[in-house]
């Protein structure tokens, strides 16, 4: 039976092309399909702010299906059990908040791993990434490989261990959060603060001496273009929400102009 874990979004930043996705929290598989017949490569999938639950995964893979819009899913934390049904739904992307040290990490990339290299459950008969069972030889040859896991680094503390967490084997991507950051530091939202500028500055450069891959999204005055041109390998247009709500601004603005 063919490779059906094939991990698009890591193939495509292994051949050093820039990717870029459109996040997602509202747990509909019909926007998520339109948004994969778009163009975008990848879907943030939101679970730790979204609206989503577990089941809800599963009908956005199935949206994606035909496609090479790859879903990154992103964690509530590192909840041991969430992250099994979403690897067991068929995901192989996979995001974790607020990643602060390299204990952490390591313990991330062990709970999405089978033994002996980590303690992830197996159910392979009964689970949709081996396709039921009909798919159990492929899958547990090949979903390792294909695993592609980013730890987003939200705090000072989290910046300060940018290369501990990067020495971890299985981490492939250090993703900033720059709203989070801000916060963190006590300057919410204050993007031009050079304190945060600083700190931005530093996170960069000690991914881009890490070897792995980078990952942010656009903020302040910085869009992801920007952010693409500045270096980072990964970024996003925004939210299927904020596209949605500006747009329609922006005609109910228009509009008014108009009738007035």
């Amino acid at each position: 039976m063919e490779d059906k874990i094939q991990n698009y979004l890591k193939q495509k930043l292994i051949k050093d092309k820039k990717v870029l996705g459109c996040w997602t929290s509202l747990d509909n598989e019909i926007t998520s399909e339109l948004l994969a017949l778009v163009g975008f490569d990848f879907l943030l999938i939101d679970h730790e702010h979204g609206y989503g639950d577990a089941r809800g995964i599963t009908r956005q893979l199935q949206a994606l299906k035909g496609t090479d819009c790859s879903a990154l899913v992103r964690m509530p934390k590192d909840d041991e059990v969430y992250v099994k049904k979403a690897l067991d739904a068929g995901v192989n992307s996979i995001m974790f908040p607020a990643v602060e040290d390299k204990k952490e990490a390591k313990n991330i990339v062990e709970m999405c791993r089978y033994a002996p290299k980590g303690y992830r459950g197996v159910a392979p008969g009964m689970i949709r990434a081996t396709d039921f069972g009909l798919n159990i030889n492929n899958y547990f040859d090949n979903i390792e490989n294909n695993l592609f896991i980013v730890c987003q680094i939200e705090t000072e503390e989290g910046v300060s261990n940018i290369q501990d967490i990067a020495d971890v084997e299985g981490v492939d991507m250090l993703f900033i959060g720059p709203m989070d950051l801000s916060t963190n530091i006590g300057c919410f939202g204050k993007f031009n603060d050079p304190k945060f500028v600083n700190l931005i500055e530093k996170a960069k450069k000690n991914i881009v001496k890490s070897n792995k891959f980078s990952g942010i999204i656009p903020y302040g005055n910085n869009s992801w273009q920007d952010l693409l041109d500045y270096g980072f390998d990964l970024t996003t247009a925004g939210t299927e929400l904020t596209l949605l709500r500006d747009t329609s601004k922006a005609i109910i603005k228009k509009f008014k102009e108009i009738r007035q």
